[in-house]
């Protein structure tokens, strides 16, 4: 029999080989999972927002930093944000944040857990010290949000993930508008949860906040998969219209980071790459993305954007289907 030779295929994310970058025994105390970081640059270094959970079940906002986004990673305990665990809107902690910077400020949108289920809120801060929480932007069940950095028309954007009472209906990104960042409505859904056998099929979610490139806003986005033995969280891609974002301009039809790593694979939930941010270096190609790894660890991946716009239309999804 003839064999034929294998294939070698080359991946658009190439995993740290000092993963993970952060994780639980970094701390000097005791906490259970450090994961889903939002990520930005702030005076010239790596700037992490880790969400840590603590061996209460209770997260937190803590600050992590690095000179190279890579390696040598400092945290800041005095920096951060803490739930307010006395009020209903944070009583079980916080999660999962998404920075966006506008001008001098840094805009971060996270999941607060309340006492009536999990919802959309929002603070900013100048050094990620001092902080102006701005109120619940989506009410309960809502989650993977993020602010776009500008105004369109006069009005801010938020990508969402609502959560409908009747589960067949599935999970999908919705797009909503403000013009002060208090009051959301013109509402739509922006990218659908697919059907059947595809890899984003009835639940998606948004993962780091939109990119601006060339050709478009840059949407990467998790899909999860169902099977016999757990759900298999992945990451795709879109492009949004520039001066437009309810415009879907592509969908890619494959997904394109998976977890496939013992730490991806090990851990409080396994089967999961989760991310939260990235990071487009100086030179305008080098993409570094910052996701949780099992909910576990705090990992990143490195990518050409290049190399992702190439992909994204050499995959086209069917935009109607």
């Amino acid at each position: 029999m003839i064999m034929s030779p294998r294939i070698e295929r080359t991946e658009l994310f190439h995993r740290f080989e000092g993963n993970p970058i952060i994780c639980a025994a970094d701390f000097p105390h005791t906490v259970n999972a450090v994961f889903n970081p939002g990520a930005t640059v702030f005076e010239g270094r790596t700037l992490l927002l880790l969400r840590v959970e603590h061996r209460t079940g209770i997260s937190s906002l803590v600050v992590a930093t690095s000179d190279d986004g890579l390696t040598n990673w400092e945290i800041d305990f005095s920096r951060g944000l803490e739930p307010q665990t006395d009020t209903p809107q944070e009583r079980w902690g916080i999660e999962d944040p998404r920075i966006t910077r506008i001008n001098d400020e840094y805009f971060v949108v996270y999941v607060a857990f309340s006492a009536y289920g999990p919802l959309v809120s929002l603070a900013k801060t100048k050094d990620f010290i001092t902080w102006e929480r701005m109120g619940v932007l989506q009410q309960p069940e809502d989650k993977d949000a993020a602010l776009f950095p500008m105004m369109f028309d006069g009005r801010w954007a938020l990508l969402h993930r609502p959560v409908p009472s009747m589960a067949e209906m599935g999970k999908h990104i919705w797009l909503s508008f403000s013009p002060d960042l208090r009051y959301w409505g013109d509402a739509r859904v922006l990218l659908a949860a697919k059907h059947g056998g595809s890899w984003d099929a009835n639940k998606i979610g948004l993962g780091p906040p939109p990119l601006l490139t060339a050709d478009g806003w840059l949407i990467g986005y998790h899909g999860v998969r169902v099977t016999a033995s757990g759900s298999i969280y992945r990451m795709g891609l879109a492009l949004l219209d520039r001066d437009d974002p309810s415009k879907v301009l592509a969908r890619g039809n494959e997904w394109i980071l998976g977890p496939r790593a013992d730490y991806e694979q090990n851990g409080d939930v396994p089967g999961v790459v989760f991310p939260c941010g990235w990071i487009l270096r100086d030179d305008g190609d080098t993409l570094h993305i910052y996701y949780g790894a099992a909910d576990s660890v705090t990992c990143v991946a490195v990518a050409r954007l290049s190399q992702l716009m190439s992909h994204l239309q050499g995959h086209p999804s069917d935009l109607n289907s």
